[in-house]
């Protein structure tokens, strides 16, 4: 039970609160929730199966079970490489993850303290206008969060990650439950429900099932090591085929319930539903300004944010810690600090992106990155390139180095009608998917 809430907290995350339900509500809604789930369980979720087979297995870091299991197959040392470069993903992507959860932290008093009752929409937009200008005050609030991830992988696996998500992941269900009761009784829940779930077919093409796939993918947090990690720590008698559908179900869950807490809340007070990051941190705030209880309920939901973003950081710092301990030889409590200083670090060039570095764009003399900052370039080498590189590789690892009897015997008994699908879908169905999003997301 404990391995299963870690690992959908490490799924769940920001956005599963609202890129998933925005993308499904103007892509076709239930149509494209069907697609979605078909591509969770032909491309995301036999990764998954991957990731915990092989960190089960090798009882290392990813960088290590790789070269362990290569070793064992008789293949060359060099696919520890793949591993590398789940490490190197998972440290920038928590660099700028953390910045962007420290807007949440920075929301958090302001709302609750009613700062945003019967506020316009140009006082709202103006004051998150203010904390991005600000390198101090979004340094301060990235440091801020930082150190509470470092306080938590710090204390261990035992100590610190289980004891937290122990709490954390229940706390998240409740309050993402209270929220939607909020918005069904506040809220438009009927047009809401209609922008979600009312299936509009015409709207699928070859792009949707595309953008369904690579949702799927990035959702499910696949190819960030991070399930690698956990399954280092799995017990031999977890069914791992069953994790993975619970997993992968209940961070799908989650994010529906998101949709059906944020936009009925959107509707009713006649705001787009199409702002990105726009919505958490204007549009909404200014829904709950203007609605009963909204400085409770604002609250309860920038704690939401704060705490499925938590529950993924801690996730992400554990495959570089553990790398560090088993590569170095370096003690929790000694790497953690460092790495968690060093994300900081770098996480000020994000800071600096959205105010300092604003106009600047390192590689504007390509089309393609013309309009990018250095933040923007970061996020697009990580989950564009880098991750999905590292999904191709995980699955042709799995299904054409590691030897079948490994696999098949860490897949369990009580699963193995699955294991012929399974082993099938990750030799040739996922790595062409995960092929096709990567081709369509440089073009």
């Amino acid at each position: 039970m404990v391995f299963l809430l870690a690992a959908i907290g490490a799924a769940v995350g920001l956005g599963n609160l609202w890129k998933f339900p925005y993308t499904a509500g103007v892509s076709g809604g239930a149509a494209f929730v069907i697609v979605y789930i078909g591509a969770v369980a032909l491309v995301a979720a036999p990764i998954v199966i991957a990731e915990l087979i092989i960190g089960r297995r090798g009882r290392r870091s990813p960088p290590g079970s790789f070269q362990a299991l290569a070793a064992e197959a008789g293949a060359r040392p060099l696919w520890r490489w793949v591993g590398i470069i789940n490490v190197a993903a998972v440290f920038i992507i928590l660099s700028f993850y953390s910045v962007v959860a420290g807007w949440a932290v920075a929301y958090l008093p302001k709302i609750a303290s009613g700062a945003f009752t019967g506020a316009d929409g140009e006082f709202v937009s103006a004051e998150f206008s203010r904390l991005t200008a600000s390198p101090g005050r979004l340094a301060f609030w990235h440091a801020v969060f930082m150190a509470a991830t470092v306080v938590i992988v710090g204390r261990g696996v035992q100590g610190g990650i289980e004891k937290a998500v122990r709490f954390l992941m229940p706390a998240l269900f409740v309050m993402l439950i209270l929220l939607v009761g909020y918005a069904a009784v506040e809220g438009d829940f009927s047009q809401a429900a209609t922008f979600l779930f009312q299936a509009d077919f015409s709207k699928i093409d070859a792009d949707t099932v595309l953008a369904a796939i690579g949702q799927a993918f990035f959702s499910v947090s696949v190819a960030m090591g991070l399930m690698i990690s956990y399954g280092s720590y799995l017990s031999t008698d977890t069914d791992i085929p069953r994790a993975a559908v619970i997993i992968a179900g209940a961070d799908t869950l989650v994010a529906l319930l998101a949709g059906l807490a944020i936009f009925p809340l959107v509707f009713a007070n006649g705001l787009d539903p199409a702002e990105g990051a726009g919505l958490v941190f204007i549009t909404l705030p200014l829904a709950f300004g203007h609605m009963p209880g909204g400085a409770l309920f604002g609250a309860l939901f920038f704690l939401l944010l704060i705490v499925s973003a938590l529950t993924s950081t801690i996730a992400v710092m554990e495959p570089i810690v553990s790398w560090a301990d088993e590569h170095k030889g370096w003690k929790r409590k000694f790497t953690t600090p460092i790495a968690g200083f060093a994300a900081w670090l770098l996480g000020l060039v994000t800071v600096f992106s959205f105010n300092w570095w604003s106009d600047f764009y390192p590689l504007q003399r390509f089309e393609t990155f013309a309009n990018m900052t250095v933040f923007d370039l970061l996020e697009y080498l990580t989950t564009r390139i880098m991750l999905p590189v590292g999904g191709i590789l995980i699955a042709i690892f799995a299904g054409w180095i590691m030897l079948r009897t490994a696999s098949r015997e860490e897949f369990g008994d009580s699963s193995s009608a699955l294991y012929a699908p399974w082993r099938f879908l990750v030799r040739y169905v996922c790595p062409l998917a995960v092929a096709a999003v990567l081709l369509a997301s440089l073009n």
